[in-house]
């Protein structure tokens, strides 16, 4: 019996790891979400043989956009409005994302 109680902690604490670095991957992803997507817009451009300067500087502006953001101090409060200013969004307090 106390084998499986061991194999079924295993698991739980596996579980509580992959959450909560799907929580953090997903709060990096609402600040540099934006630039990500630029820089493999880019990436993709210049893998098909085409000019991808547009796509680099936008990913360079979104990029400085969340750089601001980031050095703001936000609270659990105050999180939505910092994900969604960084996103492009409004920065309001409704119930959704607001992440594109």
């Amino acid at each position: 019996m106390k084998i499986s109680k061991a194999l079924g902690q295993g698991m739980t604490e596996y579980i509580i790891i992959v959450a909560l670095i799907s929580v953090s991957a997903i709060g990096v992803y609402s600040f540099f979400g934006k630039t990500i997507r630029n820089q493999v817009a880019g990436l993709s451009a210049e893998m098909a043989g085409q000019d991808a300067s547009a796509q680099i500087t936008n990913a360079q502006t979104s990029a400085g956009a969340a750089d601001t953001v980031a050095n703001n101090d936000y609270n659990l409060g105050t999180y939505n409005e910092g994900a969604n200013s960084s996103a492009g969004g409004t920065g309001g307090s409704g119930g959704g994302s607001g992440v594109d």
